[in-house]
């Protein structure tokens, strides 16, 4: 009983942000070293700015930190998001954000083991909303306005984990790209909130 009660008390630790992102693999975020991860945690708990010098000697900040979701200030152009996701009562999986700015906004999303032994296959949590779904009704669309659209060639998403509940934002940022006249002229033919997932019985669901 009791090396039972340690396995478990052991499982619930491994399972807490601070361990995990810790324990994240160098193959995962390249970038970060794990003194940086582990500065990090401690100047947050020291009410200090959690600003490190990545392997590349350019600045990385850890904005937020909670008991199952941290985010990143990777570069200048990225950052990183993590979120523990229950699965089931006994198991949590970790869904990873990953964005890039440049011209426009673009996220990745992946899922791992919270202890990384593995990558997890995406569509196994997530169906990605597609741009069709960023858009009003296909009636709603004039002749020039399918030109323009055509025009934005790229589908492009930001995505957003929330540190408050489990909840993941897709925001449409293709028309970032395009020059102002096209950007104006599609704009009035997409919706106006982005599009919200909700985690449910281990799966992201819009």
């Amino acid at each position: 009983m009791i090396f039972a009660c340690m396995f478990c008390a052991m499982s619930l630790v491994a399972q807490n942000m601070k361990t995990v992102f810790v324990a994240m693999p160098d193959s995962v975020t390249p970038l970060l070293t794990k003194v940086n991860k582990e500065d990090c945690i401690d100047f947050l708990a020291s009410d200090m700015k959690a600003v490190v010098k990545n392997r590349f000697g350019n600045v990385a900040e850890m904005k937020v930190l909670t008991d199952d979701y941290v985010l990143m200030q990777t570069s200048e152009v990225g950052t990183l998001e993590m979120k523990l996701l229950p699965v089931n009562d006994s198991t949590k999986v970790v869904c990873m954000v990953k964005t890039v700015c440049a011209s426009a906004c673009d996220s990745s999303i992946r899922f791992y083991a919270s202890d990384w032994s593995k990558q997890l296959e995406t569509n196994e949590f997530l169906q990605l909303p597609s741009k069709d779904a960023f858009f009003l009704p296909n009636d709603s669309l004039t002749d020039e306005a399918v030109l323009t659209r055509k025009k934005a060639d790229m589908h492009l998403m930001k995505a957003q984990l929330s540190k408050d509940d489990h909840s993941l934002t897709f925001i449409y940022t293709t028309p970032e790209y395009l020059n102002e006249e096209d950007r104006e002229k599609l704009l009035i033919h997409l919706r106006k909130d982005p599009i919200v997932f909700r985690w449910d019985e281990g799966r992201f669901l819009p």
